[in-house]
């Protein structure tokens, strides 16, 4: 019985393995009946969202017609973004989240014919919709650990790659990378659309952008005009601390974002959603605060953790990458036991790693002490 209920679900599908998320602090607690439990595993914002944002949240339930469908053009947020990023706003498409791109950058540029290239420790979801759309993944070695952005994209070898490999439809690249938190210059990036043929899509992560020194940004918006392939995409989940409303969203070609539009689900960014994103946009004092405590946590988390003896991967978000020199399961558990949650890193084949995600002053503190106590 069960053999006939998958006969016909997608090979890609049948050998994939679900996305694993951050464990919830509710989880923590279910499974081993730990109280008060501190969260530093899915790299949110520990200063939660915009005050601004809960305001009009609270006046716009009081009056919310929830019984009408949303604006599924996403009209006003569109418009803002428009203004934010100087771009025509044809070249915006939305999505639930910046995940919900990477689908649909999957449902229309890959297939059976057809491959994904990315690099080695890159996000999980690039693998997912590669598999899942029956193309061929192409994972390419990241860098040594001895190299100035251990475990990052080798961009040498993912051209290298690139050029062997004619059936590449799609490249996903991540700036910074999760899980690792290394970055890319901007003169590597644009050295390495130069080396695109213009029918393959580049897909240019930048989730934890905000987070980044100013210094090394790249011109996006340049970029966008000189490499029509390019598709850049951000999320409202990070910095803006919106996570649970999930909102993100491309800039592209009109092209490309048009035919990104023709499968994006109708409706797929709730009203709510789209209004907090709108109002996040315009609280510029939070995003400073929210940036502050990063860079000054995310320095201090680095310097104490290297103190202990531990090897912290460089990194431009808002969390660090942590080696051990041994599996780090058992370090991950007794963290867990003592009601501290971060994130394993076996999964992306780094299984001597965890991820932690930079906390207020305060978490991060409880962190350090619960990691010596767990040490020894």
């Amino acid at each position: 019985m069960s053999q006939s209920l998958t006969q016909h679900a997608a090979p890609g599908v049948l050998s994939l393995e679900a996305y694993s998320p951050g464990m919830p602090i509710e989880e923590l607690q279910r499974r081993l009946g730990v109280a008060s439990a501190i969260k530093l595993a899915s790299n949110e914002n520990p200063l939660g969202c915009s005050p601004s944002v809960r305001a009009v949240l609270s006046q716009a339930l009081t009056g919310a017609d929830l019984a009408r469908y949303p604006d599924g053009s996403g009209h006003r947020l569109k418009a803002r973004l428009a203004q934010k990023h100087q771009i025509d706003p044809a070249c915006i498409t939305l999505g639930n989240g910046s995940n919900d791109i990477i689908e649909l950058l999957g449902r229309v540029f890959l297939g059976t014919a057809r491959a994904a290239l990315y690099s080695q420790h890159a996000f999980a979801v690039y693998s997912i919709i590669t598999q899942a759309q029956d193309a061929r993944a192409i994972e390419v070695p990241a860098l040594p650990a001895d190299a100035a952005q251990p475990y990052g994209h080798d961009l040498t070898a993912m051209a290298a790659a690139l050029k062997a490999n004619p059936d590449v439809a799609l490249v996903f690249l991540a700036n910074p990378n999760n899980p690792t938190g290394t970055w890319l210059t901007p003169e590597a990036i644009e050295a390495f659309l130069q080396q695109v043929p213009p029918q393959v899509i580049v897909a240019l992560d930048e989730a934890y952008d905000e987070y980044m020194d100013p210094a090394l940004r790249g011109n996006m918006r340049g970029w966008l005009q000189r490499y029509p392939n390019l598709v850049v995409f951000r999320t409202f989940s990070k910095a803006y601390g919106l996570a649970s409303l999930r909102v993100g969203y491309s800039l592209s070609s009109p092209v490309v974002a048009d035919l990104l539009n023709r499968v994006r689900q109708p409706f797929n960014n709730n009203s709510l959603a789209l209004l907090a994103a709108e109002t996040a946009l315009d609280d510029e004092a939070f995003m400073a605060e929210s940036v502050a405590l990063n860079t000054r946590e995310r320095a201090r988390l680095s310097a104490e953790l290297r103190a202990l003896g531990l090897t912290v991967l460089p990194s431009q978000a808002n969390f660090v990458a942590v080696g051990f020199g041994r599996d780090a399961k058992p370090i991950h558990q007794g963290l867990l036991e003592r009601g501290v949650i971060v994130r394993p890193l076996a999964s992306y084949a780094m299984p001597d790693f965890l991820r932690i995600s930079v906390g207020t002053e305060a978490e991060n503190t409880r962190f350090l002490n619960t990691l010596r106590d767990v040490l020894g």
